[in-house]
C-alpha cells in the first residue's frame, strides 16, 4: 500500500498601500484595514488586536521616522493556524536618539511598541537598504 501525502491547504492574500505623513492618515488607513481584514474573514478577535497593532506601527512611523513609508499586511490561512503579518517601512529615524519630537508630552506617549509587543505572536524590527520596517504576527488559533 502506497503511504498518502499529507497535502495541506494553504490561502494567502497580501495588501500594500503607502502611508501619507498628513493628518488624518492613521485613521483613514485603519478603516480601510478594517474592512480589509472583514472581506477576508479574518476573525473579531484578531482583526481587533490587529487595528490595535497597524494603529501603532503606523502611528510610530509618523511621529519619529522619515517618510516615505508603506503598510503590507498578508493574511495566510490553511489547515494549521492562521497568520496575520503587519509591516511598516519606513526611512528610519527622523531624529537622533534620545531627541523627542517637538510637542509631544512624554507622559501621552511612548507605549505603542509596547502594546504591539504584548498583542503579537511575535515581532520585530528589520534594518535594511530601504529603510527599517516593523513587524508583527497575530495567529489565530
Amino acid at each position: 500500500m502506497a503511504p498518502q501525502l499529507n497535502t495541506m491547504l494553504r490561502e494567502a492574500a497580501e495588501y500594500i498601500c503607502p502611508l501619507q505623513h498628513t493628518p488624518g492618515a492613521v485613521s483613514v488607513l485603519r478603516r480601510r484595514v478594517g474592512a480589509l481584514l472583514s472581506d477576508w474573514n479574518v476573525s473579531p478577535d484578531i482583526a481587533e488586536d490587529a487595528l490595535l497593532v497597524v494603529s501603532e506601527l503606523l502611528t510610530n512611523a509618523i511621529v519619529h521616522a522619515l517618510p516615505p513609508a508603506e503598510l503590507r499586511l498578508s493574511w495566510v490561512r490553511g489547515d494549521g493556524p492562521s497568520t496575520l503579518r503587519v509591516e511598516v517601512t519606513d526611512e528610519g529615524p527622523a531624529l537622533t536618539a534620545g531627541q523627542s519630537p517637538a510637542g509631544i508630552d512624554p507622559d501621552e506617549h511612548g507605549r505603542g511598541m509596547e502594546i504591539v509587543h504584548a498583542l503579537a505572536t511575535r515581532h520585530g524590527i528589520h534594518v535594511h537598504s530601504g529603510g527599517i520596517t516593523r513587524w508583527a504576527e497575530l495567529v489565530a488559533v
